[in-house]
């Protein structure tokens, strides 16, 4: 069973997972694109293009990932949105720059600790107050809710 904090953190970390699947749709693209403009060499030794008879099939998975990509930019800026509103509302400044620092920027511990001029330590405790002093989605408070009855 997932304690608050866990499912906290999953929440938090919601944007990030957006920016990780932007990253490999944009890496999926690039490589279907690359693929379909490579240049290969037959037994004759010489250049030809990669096979442009039937388009068809390119065609539509292009437009699928470009689609795929589109909402998922969608999603990242509606997690961003509501994450970041919900890190505004801390009244820690510490507090609210390590959730920003490692859920809207993704840096390590150590990172957090060198911008901030803090010990790693002392960046987790920062972290650990935050958690407990963050609002969640109502949504995630049913859940945690629920979990805490049981």
């Amino acid at each position: 069973m997932e304690t608050v904090n866990e499912m906290k953190k999953e929440y938090l970390g919601g944007y990030m997972r957006h920016v990780r699947r932007l990253r490999r749709i944009e890496a999926e693209l690039e490589e279907l694109r690359t693929m379909k403009t490579a240049i290969t060499v037959n037994n004759d030794g010489m250049p030809h293009g990669s096979g442009q008879g039937d388009m068809s099939g390119y065609a539509a998975e292009l437009d699928q990932l470009e689609r795929n990509l589109l909402e998922e930019r969608n999603r990242r800026v509606s997690a961003y949105k509501d994450i970041v509103k919900r890190i505004k509302g801390l009244r820690s400044e510490n507090e609210l720059d390590v959730l920003f620092y490692r859920y809207i920027k993704g840096l390590e511990w150590w990172d957090i600790a060198k911008a901030m001029g803090y010990s790693e330590r002392q960046i987790h405790r920062f972290h650990g107050n935050a958690l407990a002093h963050i609002s969640v989605p109502e949504k995630l408070k049913d859940v945690i809710e629920c979990q805490s009855k049981v």
